[in-house]
């Protein structure tokens, strides 16, 4: 091993080779630290576009089906084609107002909110607007349990992780988006929806006109 001229002991050599290497491990560190932030950080565009009173377009799902549910004869006869395969895409859903709520099993506020979507799900089934449930970062037995505990009818799709609340840019559950048979998303609530909030929506996904952003009551994080 080479001597270090200026101690003369050896090693110098060895010591020039760490002094070179920090800085890069240290920008490396940095670089994937900020990457690991991107990708991680959830998609805020659709609350940004309705910030504007400009409906945003709906991100895709591709997910498989939780619970068909009780869509009664107009929107059976018209999904059955798509529920097939046991999966939804929303590509599927086009033509139809989609009501899509976030949610799950652990969620405490979700148990609040489960008895509003059934009634509200109810008076616009007949209208043709469907209600779509989207379960999230959950187990299925305890996802289907609560699905038979407060009697929910409507269509539940499902997804163990939380790649599409990233794309959707939800913080937390429960949220809502309401979203126009043409794939626009017209209207967003953080938190429990309420009935008033629900006829709101469901009217923009006809009228095509952005409500925006709305606050609901209580929600928990995502994990």
């Amino acid at each position: 091993m080479d001597a270090d001229p200026a101690t003369g002991r050896r090693g110098g050599s060895w010591r020039r080779l760490r002094q070179l290497l920090a800085p890069l491990a240290v920008g490396l560190f940095v670089a994937l630290l900020a990457y690991g932030l991107l990708i991680k950080a959830p998609n805020d565009s659709i609350d940004a576009n309705l910030a504007k009173a400009q409906p945003a377009p709906a991100p895709g799902i591709d997910l498989p089906l939780l619970q068909r549910g009780a869509l009664g004869r107009e929107l059976g006869a018209k999904l059955t084609p798509a529920l097939a395969d046991q999966r939804i895409t929303l590509a599927e859903l086009k033509g139809t107002p989609v009501v899509l709520n976030f949610w799950a099993s652990w969620c405490i506020p979700c148990r609040q909110e489960a008895p509003i979507l059934e009634r509200a799900w109810k008076k616009a089934r007949p209208r043709g607007v469907l209600f779509v449930g989207l379960n999230m970062q959950d187990l299925t037995t305890d996802a289907n349990a609560f699905l038979r505990q407060y009697h929910n009818t409507y269509l539940n799709i499902r997804d163990q992780g939380s790649d599409s609340a990233h794309s959707w840019g939800v913080t937390g559950v429960p949220e809502t988006f309401f979203i126009t048979p043409a794939g626009k998303v017209v209207a967003h609530v953080i938190g429990v929806v309420s009935p008033a909030q629900l006829s709101q929506g469901i009217a923009a996904t006809k009228s095509g006109g952005a409500v925006g952003t709305l606050t609901g009551g209580a929600k928990r994080p995502t994990r």
